[in-house]
């Protein structure tokens, strides 16, 4: 894939983007590399796996994007968060994998993001599967991509009348009795599992699921940076469970997160709000 020539490329934000793509597909070469070695798998807080090669792609992430913006501020989940980064205009938040236990199991469901946050909210973001090299990618003025084998295309959500008509798409690894009671309040039954958040809200950037719900009071915005400047400059909308944007002044959503296409995201947000009500308790 020649990345030069990716829509945006020679944009605003294009050697930013650049080097996102070259750092996530570089990332993407090492931990397939390792993956059929001896991963190292240790668990994390909160029981969550951490291997080897997460924090090889760390590494070569953030050393990379270190090198060609040193004035940056830099945040990857592998690494202890530097002082007042998320006061900066910009900052880079980086999940070297996200869908860790995907990557593990052998799954595909898993991906490298890499997101820019400039001035409070995110404006740069690249999702890469490696295990199926697709890159997801969107800046202020390229819109949002999607790229394969196949070549470049737009990303364009899918229209839904009516939030019983959306095809959910949840955690493969963390789902909870919560996600039963989201589908019966807004009357789903198709659901899909994968790894990734990046991933899950790609797809819904690309038309082939049109809902993600995440009731969890513990969603890191390294999940969301990437995938949020995708999706949004895809179309589609993000919000907290009560409709107000995601704070990227905090490195945690504490009033979890709803992802859909646009045209029913508002019914969403009324049927389910009263669902989540105790989450009202932190208040940005």
């Amino acid at each position: 894939m020649d990345v030069h020539a990716l829509p945006g490329a020679r944009g605003e934000l294009g050697a930013e983007l650049i080097a996102a793509v070259e750092l996530a597909r570089a990332a993407g070469v090492d931990v397939l590399g390792l993956r059929g070695g001896e991963l190292g798998v240790e668990m994390k807080s909160g029981d969550e796996p951490v291997t080897i090669a997460d924090r090889r792609a760390s590494e070569t992430i953030v050393r990379g994007l270190a090198a060609r913006f040193p004035n940056d501020r830099i945040i990857s989940e592998e690494l202890p968060a530097p002082p007042d980064a998320l006061a900066a205009r910009r900052v880079w938040l980086v999940d070297p994998i996200d869908g860790t236990k995907d990557f593990i199991r052998g799954s595909d469901g898993f991906s490298i993001m890499i997101g820019l946050v400039r001035d409070g909210r995110p404006a740069l973001g690249v999702v890469y599967q490696p295990a199926i090299d697709r890159t997801f990618f969107a800046t202020p003025d390229g819109g949002a991509c999607g790229a394969s084998a196949d070549g470049v295309a737009p990303l364009v959500p899918r229209v839904v009348a009516r939030a019983g008509d959306a095809r959910l798409v949840a955690s493969a690894s963390h789902r909870t009795a919560d996600i039963d009671r989201v589908k019966d309040r807004l009357g789903i039954a198709d659901e899909q599992n994968v790894g990734s958040v990046g991933v899950k809200l790609c797809l819904i950037a690309m038309g082939a699921r049109d809902l993600y719900v995440n009731p969890s009071s513990n969603a890191k915005l390294w999940d969301t940076c990437a995938p949020e400047a995708i999706l949004v400059r895809a179309g589609g909308r993000i919000t907290d469970l009560f409709g107000a944007a995601i704070d990227y002044r905090r490195l945690v959503a504490p009033r979890g997160l709803v992802a859909s296409a646009p045209s029913f995201h508002d019914e969403v947000i009324a049927k389910l709000a009263p669902l989540f009500a105790h989450l009202r308790r932190d208040e940005p």
